[in-house]
């Protein structure tokens, strides 16, 4: 009878432990190559704030330890004082297991908990594409640059179709594992990044998302991707654009309704952007030749936040002498999220209603387009 109520008490205590402990995690962490003394950095990426530092642990002995609390998984990730690059991996409750690599920081490995097990899976068949890829590059750099001075147009386009079999590779691991992995935490992150493609199913979020755990669901991360799920409407052509107001350089508010003309331009830019700039000549040529025909522009600056002096002088500069507006949001801009802009420079093009008749033409393109509409 004693013996019974030892093993009872000792399940008892033991029970109590374990919830003591609910919620706590302990990163244990291999530095491979990286020298005593050095820091590793805990690291959570914030859209207001950037990538910010939460904790930090001393290299001793190659090996490192981090120690806290964490009520739901969400992504963080690691830095070792002096050396570039960041590992990614799930904070989680649980004993977490990373191998950090002095000389090929990519290379890291993460597991020990559920989620970074499956994180780590997933990162091993994606660089194992990555590296087909890479060597057929490598492979076939000579025949594609030989066949482009020849012109040879067949050579040229069977080499990009099979490489691009690579790219659809990586793109159907990523959209076809939620449905595979309805308790996995990389199944919200998957989707939640099926909004970054060019062409957005929404329908297909829709119907992956639906099928995922209550639990996941239940999370920031979860909740956070069903009011984005929620909140979205499709900026494609024949859609109407999204409506939106913002102050200009002279501190006005102005709507793009007020803006329409019988063609307008909705253009996405930013002082900071190389390509955008180089665009700009083509734009105010394009504007100074058909302004008067009907072509109205609004343009739409990503500058970051207290860089208004940078933004009114690139437009001084630049010679861009149409309607202008920005909210200084860097990529956090609203009306860039309305309009699902991902990188700029990124166009829409609307007819006098405000429906959408074209997106991303630049150059040549564009010109053509806007002189089929306006050259009556």
């Amino acid at each position: 009878m004693k013996r019974i109520l030892f093993l009872l008490a000792l399940s008892v205590t033991l029970f109590s432990f374990r919830a003591w402990l609910k919620n706590e995690f302990t990163i244990t962490g291999t530095a491979t190559g990286i020298a005593d003394g050095k820091k590793v950095y805990l690291q959570l990426q914030q859209p207001e704030k950037g990538t910010i530092k939460i904790d930090s642990a001393k290299v001793m002995g190659g090996k490192f330890t981090l120690k806290g609390t964490a009520t739901e998984p969400s992504i963080h990730f690691v830095e070792v004082e002096g050396i570039q690059g960041k590992v990614a991996f799930v904070l989680e409750e649980g004993a977490i297991e990373l191998t950090l690599y002095k000389d090929s920081i990519g290379k890291s490995r993460v597991g020990g908990t559920k989620s970074n097990v499956e994180l780590q899976k997933f990162n091993s068949t994606a660089m194992k594409i990555q590296r087909k890829a890479m060597e057929f590059q490598q492979a076939n750099n000579s025949v594609f640059q030989e066949a482009q001075s020849k012109n040879d147009t067949a050579t040229v386009n069977g080499l990009i179709r099979k490489f691009n079999g690579f790219q659809q590779e990586m793109i159907t691991l990523s959209t076809t594992y939620p449905a595979k992995n309805p308790t996995s935490f990389l199944s919200l992150l998957l989707i939640d990044n099926m909004f970054n493609n060019p062409t957005v199913d929404i329908t297909k979020i829709k119907g992956d998302f639906a099928v995922l755990d209550a639990k996941l669901k239940n999370t920031k991360q979860g909740q956070a991707l069903q009011k984005r799920i929620n909140d979205y409407h499709s900026v494609n052509v024949g859609d109407l654009a999204p409506a939106f107001s913002a102050l200009s350089p002279d501190g006005k508010q102005v709507s793009l309704k007020e803006s329409l003309g019988k063609v307008t331009l909705v253009d996405f830019w930013a002082s900071w952007c190389g390509p955008c700039r180089r665009e700009n000549p083509n734009v105010v040529k394009l504007y100074a030749d058909y302004h008067a025909k009907g072509l109205n522009i609004i343009s739409i600056s990503l500058d970051r936040p207290g860089q208004d002096a940078a933004w009114k002088g690139a437009i001084e500069k630049d010679g861009l002498t149409w309607t202008h507006v920005s909210n200084l949001m860097f990529w956090d801009d609203p009306i860039a999220k309305d309009y699902h802009v991902q990188s700029i420079p990124a166009t829409f093009l609307l007819d006098e209603k405000g429906t959408i008749i074209a997106v991303n033409l630049r150059g040549e393109e564009l010109r053509a387009k806007v002189a089929s509409l306006l050259d009556k």
